[in-house]
């Protein structure tokens, strides 16, 4: 890895005005805001040289500008690259999170991202970072972190990366603008050569030119080919421009001393480029002192350059790729023994004797699966993963291998890497495996790759948690428990299923308190369990010191069983608990099931902000399998705010999924969002259609669980709609689950609905004194009660309609939930109510300003709320510009004022 702060001069180029224009463009908008560029082409097209005059333009513009270039060597040495950048702008790297292995890369990349701003503060920053393509994989997530979050602060990042698979797949999920570079036009090509290579006949340049093809390296290159040798140095132009490259560069290698030859192997073996440690190998594999005199031919036919610091580095990486497969095998062999033995980074070496190992050998494997577990303790999954892969193919014992295997397999997901995870799928030999392992691959390839396959395939994973309770691994049986109970909540199994599940749990030589037995229990057996989940959940409540995964899940097993008070407690504690640690892989899920907890409630607001929090870190947390749960959680807030259109898109998204991996109980989701749409718009009996499908095991969408959430919404569609029959049916069927006491929210909905289908002379009174019932934590479910009541006494009673239905469009308007406002503010009107309606406007912000705003309602800086919410003070400042006149207020204080209005 090679970094510099030096400024550029400003390089003429032939035929580069395109591109030169376009950078500039990207350079002259930086003071009001930044962004990423990637400057791609193929080898040798010159981005090396379009990057160094970005640097010259922004020392012309006074745009401080650092610089790296990422070596392939270096691609498997985690965080290589962000700590080069750490160095350069003169920061910290942070220590690692004790006992973690997923989120030490994100709190690299969250100082990576203040680092980068502070910088900026100044003076504006230009980072350049060439060859980003052999970025090793934390550093790339971590500057995509950072490159993400770039819009309001003056910081331009530009990346050059070779045309390839390594670029394809890292640019998948990158939203960033590129630049791409072509062959140089023939005019350029002609005057390229003239100044590189004058002295060349006319004949012999033609033939150079159409060679090199409008490559500035291969034209650079063939050139001094073609003056030393003539045209018989040439290769054929059949052979494509990367391999003639190779084969130049290996040509010039071949002509050199014997021991320059050695010295360049091992550089181009090695991952590391001190030149003593390169030495010392040379001279290991050939027995004798190597001088550096020996790399002095090398440096004269520009193969390489040696700095002052004595690091190596080669002049193009197609070099080093020429040097590795021009040498033999059983000359890299003896190189990467030698250098095995003369490096002394113990993580490094092993590396090396694996690859110098031919057959198996028990101890390096060990070695390296010792290293592959530190790696992914530190958060470099991708390394881990072939570190193990590279253990499996040194242990002679087939079990072993399968489960190093295994392992490699389970980060792969864990990565969304499909290619490997296939190609692992393939080397991993079933009956090596024990039958625990059986099961939790077919486990893993069905979650990751959103297989549906309902309830059959449960009694298996049942069956492989049962054999490892009784090997006394009852952690691990209950992790796989977990995975099912998560899975398996939308899955409508059978009440025999259940009672297994439950029966396993119980088994477990666990305490009761263990959150994840509690999580568990409450997401496999919600209304079997309920009671005893919301007992222990109130235990657990009192006690200090739960992990934010703790945290998560426990929000997860209490929204599941209805304890809706208790799960927005424990999300929000797990989102709090997640953005101080910077623990964003927790913090994604924990979203999630804060939206869900949210919708449920009633509240658009925080639901919507949530899902839309999680959708955007998913990519960067690699949690694929969260999304159309997400998405289908935005769908429901999007429904409560009355945004038929945002609910219609995301519908259609999310069923176009579901179509195609059939996991049809998850349409119970669906049908919620389009009744609770239905409602919102007042298309009452469309709403008791859809919601009502919830309830006839016949329906597609059916859900035993999810029902029992929006019976309410069903009571007001049928009240509405002369369905009060068919809903006072469905409140008979589920009064025998609510009067085990399982469910709070059940009790509620039966309680609210109820009282909503009351109708005669006596409604009123039945109205009034359900709002005595303590429903504190349910304000929607309060609401909407307020407003049926205020609805009838207003025919009679209109002064004292007001006060109640005030109450009620105070608490919509908190919730954001729009209809019911407009329904609230209208009845007020016809009660006679004269004075103007207050607009808060709060509901015209997008999700994230409206988390920036609650923020700044709780008196937290600018500097904090960029903290919490992982971006850049500049950004959170930009934020609040284009919210003052979107709320109507000119200052943090008006801003705070009127969110405690809509709190």
């Amino acid at each position: 890895m090679s970094g510099s702060e030096k400024p550029h001069a400003v390089t003429q180029l032939h035929g580069r005005e395109p591109e030169l224009a376009a950078l500039r463009r990207f350079l002259t908008g930086l003071p009001d805001g930044g962004g990423m560029l990637v400057v791609r082409g193929g080898a040798g097209i010159g981005k090396s040289s379009l990057l160094g005059a970005a640097a010259g333009e922004a020392a012309a513009l006074d745009i401080e500008t650092l610089s790296l270039t990422a070596v392939q060597a270096e691609t498997r040495l985690p965080f290589a690259t962000a700590h080069a950048m750490m160095d350069l702008l003169g920061a910290t790297v942070p220590l690692p999170v004790a006992g973690s292995h997923e989120h030490n890369r994100f709190q690299l990349a969250l100082a990576l991202l203040e680092a980068v701003t502070a910088r900026s503060a100044r003076r504006p920053l230009l980072l350049l970072v060439d060859d980003a393509q052999w970025m090793d994989a934390p550093s790339w997530e971590a500057l995509a972190f950072v490159g993400r979050r770039l819009s309001a602060d003056p910081v331009a990042l530009i990346m050059a990366m070779r045309d390839g698979a390594e670029t394809e797949a890292r640019l998948t999920s990158l939203p960033a603008d590129e630049l791409r570079v072509e062959a140089l036009p023939d005019d350029a090509s002609g005057m390229l050569l003239e100044e590189r290579a004058p002295e060349l006949t006319a004949s012999l340049g033609a033939r150079v030119l159409a060679e090199a093809a409008g490559n500035p390296l291969a034209l650079t290159e063939l050139a001094a080919v073609a003056a030393r040798i003539g045209e018989k140095g040439l290769l054929p132009i059949s052979l494509p421009l990367t391999a003639r490259l190779e084969r130049t560069f290996g040509a010039a290698v071949v002509g050199l001393p014997p021991a320059t030859q050695t010295l360049l192997l091992m550089a181009a073996l090695d991952e590391g480029n001190r030149l003593e440690e390169i030495l010392s190998a040379a001279g290991i594999m050939m027995r004798t002192a190597v001088s550096v005199e020996c790399l002095e031919p090398a440096i004269t036919a520009r193969l390489v350059d040696v700095d002052d610091a004595f690091l190596l580095r080669f002049r193009h990486p197609l070099i080093r790729s020429a040097i590795q497969q021009g040498a033999t095998l059983s000359q890299r062999q003896q190189a990467n023994a030698a250098l095995a033995e003369a490096i002394a980074d113990p993580d490094r070496a092993v590396h090396h004797r694996a690859a110098a190992t031919v057959g198996t050998d028990e101890q390096v494997s060990a070695e390296l699966d010792d290293l592959a577990g530190r790696l992914r303790r530190r958060g470099a999954s991708g390394e881990a993963a072939r570190t193990w892969e590279q253990a499996a193919r040194l242990t002679g014992d087939r079990r072993r291998r399968a489960n190093l295997l295994m392992r490699a397999l389970e980060v792969a997901l864990e990565l969304a890497d499909r290619d490997n995870v296939d190609r692992l799928l393939r080397s991993i030999v079933p009956d090596d495996l024990t039958p625990e392992d059986r099961v939790v691959r077919q486990w893993l390839t069905e979650v990751e790759f959103a297989i549906y396959s309902g309830a059959a395939r449960l009694p298996g994973h049942l069956d492989a948690a049962e054999r490892l309770r009784k090997s006394g691994q009852d952690e691990r049986a209950l992790e796989v428990v977990h995975r099912v109970a998560v899975r398996s909540y939308f899955a409508c199994y059978d009440k025999e299923l259940r009672g297994e599940i439950i029966g396993l749990l119980e088994r477990l030589a666990l305490s009761p308190l263990t959150p994840k037995l509690v999580a568990t229990l409450g997401l496999a057996a919600p209304v079997e369990r309920g009671t005893v989940v919301v007992e222990r959940l109130n235990a657990l409540l009192a006690q200090p010191g739960l992990s934010s995964s703790d945290l998560a899940n426990l929000a997860a097993g209490a929204t599941a069983v209805g304890a809706l008070g208790s799960a927005a407690r424990l999300g929000a504690a797990a989102v709090s608990q997640s953005r101080r640690e910077g623990n964003l892989g927790t913090l994604t899920w924990a979203l999630g099931y804060q939206s869900w907890n949210a919708v449920l409630l009633g509240d658009a607001s925080l639901g919507r902000t949530s899902a839309a929090e999680a959708d955007t870190l998913l990519a960067e947390t690699r949690q694929g399998s969260l999304r159309i749960p997400n998405m289908l959680n935005h769908a429901h807030a999007e429904a409560l705010r009355g945004d038929g259109k945002a609910v219609r898109d995301l519908l259609e998204q999310s069923e176009r999924v579901l179509l195609m991996h059939g996991a049809h109980p998850m349409f119970c989701l669906v049908r919620v969002a389009r009744g609770v749409c239905a409602l919102a718009e007042g298309r009452y009996h469309e709403a008791h259609d859809e919601l009502d499908a919830l309830f006839d095991p016949s329906a597609v969408g059916y859900h035993p669980h999810v029902r029992l959430s929006v019976l309410a919404h069903l009571a007001e569609a049928g009240a509405h709609s002369d369905r009060h029959d068919q809903v006072a049916a469905r409140i008979r069927e589920l009064e025998p689950i609510g009067a085990t006491g399982a469910s709070p929210l059940l009790s509620v909905h039966l309680h609210c609905a109820k009282a909503l289908l009351a109708t005669g002379e006596d409604a009123v009174e039945v109205l009034g004194k359900a709002l005595e019932a303590g429903l504190t934590e349910w304000p929607f479910e309060r609401a909407r009660l307020q407003l049926a009541h205020g609805t009838l006494l207003r025919r009679d009673r209109p002064s004292a309609a007001r006060p109640v239905l005030r109450a009620a469009a105070a608490t919509f308007d908190a919730l954001g939930a729009r209809p019911w406002v407009d329904r609230a503010h209208a009845e007020l009107r016809a009660s006679g109510e004269t004075r103007r309606r207050r607009s808060s406007r709060i509901d015209q912000l997008t999700p994230q300003e409206l988390q920036v705003t609650r923020l700044v309602a709780q008196g937290l800086s600018n500097r904090e709320i960029a903290a919490r919410l992982f971006l850049s003070p500049r950004t959170i400042s930009t934020h609040l510009y284009r919210i003052y006149p979107k709320a109507g207020v000119s200052s943090r204080t008006e801003l705070a004022s009127v969110m405690a209005r809509n709190l």
